[in-house]
């Protein structure tokens, strides 16, 4: 699988990553996701994305693949309470969860910990960084970042005190192409796209039971890409492509609970980069289309 530099960092990333969403919310066994890293890593993935609040993602990782920490790079997310004292983005809270994560993962230090989605105004107070940089002090983490979108994201990227973003771009996602990304790009952080075959809302040809996936079925239904009329496969590959096409995307977060996915998922990316011609051409249909409330999602 093709691997990227991640930003000015030393690590050469695939171009998909494990996303750990899934194997909480979904309520996976250790068996299923022994199967699913398993097929994952044979396929060449070497980045696992998880967070504190998909419920039992980091304690499935930390029981299943710790013994195999040396073949993949290690990312979390921290600042939503998710069952300890205090509120969310307390920094006496987010230092012990942090150490809850890595207890949970197994792990002496993850390789990157994204505050998840805060407010641009928790980050201009300031306290929730400087915990992330105690962190990386202390060996806890060897990089920082942000994740999230819109204002907050675009802050966190001026500021010059992290090492990555994590931000949502796909197919009806597309406001951190130019919000956020080239910035993150000039700066030298690396760049992780979450949702990037935009949860493939268009699949049924009928409004998602998944609360997350209906604002962008909605969306495309006005965007209206001729693409997602032909076979579902094929549209899927093409979504995906699009986002590893944006320039400055170093790795995309792809999730499922099926061993198999993962494979088809690298040969879909293995297509390479779109055209200029049929990149430009989703991108102009966009402009055309969006709306100014169609910012990017969390």
């Amino acid at each position: 699988m093709e691997k990227r530099r991640f930003g000015s960092t030393d690590m050469e990333v695939s171009v998909l990553g494990f996303g750990g969403a899934e194997i909480g919310y979904q309520g996976a066994t250790e068996k299923e996701v022994t199967a699913l890293f398993e097929s994952a890593l044979e396929a060449g993935l070497s980045v696992i994305d998880t967070a504190e609040c998909y419920m039992n993602s980091e304690e499935l990782i930390g029981n299943t693949i710790s013994h195999r920490r040396h073949e993949y790079y290690l990312f979390t997310k921290c600042g939503h309470a998710s069952g300890m004292q205090g509120s969310d983005w307390d920094p006496v809270m987010l230092a012990a969860q942090i150490d809850r994560s890595l207890m949970r993962l197994k792990t002496d230090h993850v390789d990157v910990i994204h505050l998840h989605s805060c407010s641009e105004e928790i980050l201009q107070q300031g306290a929730v960084i400087e915990v992330l940089q105690h962190a990386k002090q202390a060996g806890k983490t060897r990089y920082i970042g942000y994740s999230g979108d819109g204002k907050a994201a675009l802050w966190a990227v001026q500021s010059g005190l992290f090492d990555s973003l994590e931000t949502s771009v796909n197919i009806a996602d597309q406001e951190a192409i130019e919000l956020t990304i080239p910035k993150a790009l000039e700066r030298g952080m690396g760049v992780i796209a979450k949702r990037p075959i935009a949860n493939a809302a268009w699949r049924s040809g009928s409004l998602p039971d998944d609360e997350y996936a209906r604002p962008y079925y909605h969306r495309l239904q006005a965007l209206n890409y001729d693409f997602l009329n032909g076979k579902v496969s094929d549209s899927i590959a093409k979504a995906l492509r699009f986002t590893l096409t944006v320039p400055g995307v170093n790795t995309a977060i792809v999730g499922t609970a099926k061993p198999h996915r993962y494979r088809e998922n690298v040969e879909m990316a293995a297509q390479g980069s779109l055209s200029a011609e049929d990149f430009q051409t989703i991108r102009s249909r966009w402009h055309e289309v969006a709306k100014s409330d169609w910012v990017g999602l969390i």
